[in-house]
């Protein structure tokens, strides 16, 4: 079998299995998810300790879903000119045991034309970090992971993967991985400043924004704004979860949590984090 094997360090989530389910616990004390069918969400993407607690919540809210076969992972990091990129494995890896994965929708996304085979060797964490709380919360889906681009071809994407669906009578559940606004030296990102006014900026202004997008379901409009105001490193997965939620009858978006890694460790370079269910 065609495995792909665990890429990021300790550090970005734990080592073993009692750890994670630790983390996972720790993660939704005291957190009661909203009722509802619940069909997509957009979880955060950075190392457990700082953005693990938004994930969680996302993927436990999709859980009350049920059994489903197949849990969908947009990826970002990807610019709107390039295309969507497929993950070709049978199984990945993580510290809770290997989650299968359906390699052959993946490989009819790449023969349809609709997205492009991951090369070897090739890594990114806004995947990697969410297989973890999948393989908690659906052991027994398995996995389509594809990196969704910040362009228009988001929403090509979702209608494909809806459309591959429906043709295998498939039941599913659809997960973005995006961060918010990256602020500070770290990211050449300083427009206004450092300190209390930069944070206030973030949180009430710019990160506040994408939000209200992302909500209201304006896929398009989020994705054209992004590069302008540089308020998420992913557009393309959160368009892409509109965009599939729509198609399934969705008209607005939850807002479960937002916070910023200055929250979890003040500094000068920060991170916004949204949990979004659909």
């Amino acid at each position: 079998m065609n495995v792909r094997k665990r890429r990021l360090p300790v550090g970005w989530y734990p080592g073993t299995a009692k750890e994670c389910e630790q983390e996972i616990t720790d993660f939704l004390r005291d957190f009661s998810p909203p009722k509802g069918n619940w069909v997509a969400g957009v979880a955060p993407h950075a190392g457990w300790g700082f953005s693990g607690r938004g994930a969680a919540k996302v993927v436990k809210t999709l859980s009350l879903r049920g059994v489903v076969d197949r849990v969908v992972i947009f990826g970002g990091h990807l610019p709107g000119s390039h295309e969507p990129i497929a993950y070709m494995e049978e199984s990945w890896e993580t510290p809770l045991g290997s989650q299968f994965m359906d390699a052959d929708f993946a490989y009819k996304l790449v023969n349809g034309g609709h997205a492009t085979s991951a090369a070897a060797g090739f890594a990114d964490n806004t995947i990697e970090v969410q297989v973890p709380f999948v393989r908690y919360f659906f052991p027994d889906a398995k996995i389509i992971a594809v990196h969704s681009p910040s362009s228009e071809q988001a929403l090509n994407l979702a209608r494909a993967v809806k459309s591959f669906l429906d043709d295998d009578d498939l039941t599913a559940v659809f997960l973005g991985s995006a961060d918010l606004t990256h602020y500070g030296p770290n990211y050449g990102f300083t427009p206004k400043g450092t300190g209390a006014p930069s944070v206030k900026w973030v949180k009430e202004e710019n990160d506040r924004v994408l939000i209200e997008k992302a909500v209201n379901m304006e896929a398009l409009q989020l994705v054209n704004e992004a590069p302008i105001r540089q308020n998420t490193c992913s557009a393309g997965p959160i368009a892409s979860v509109i965009a599939i939620a729509g198609l399934y009858g969705v008209g607005r978006g939850t807002l479960l949590e937002y916070y910023t890694s200055y929250d979890v460790m003040p500094g000068s370079s920060f991170v916004g984090y949204a949990s979004i269910v659909y």
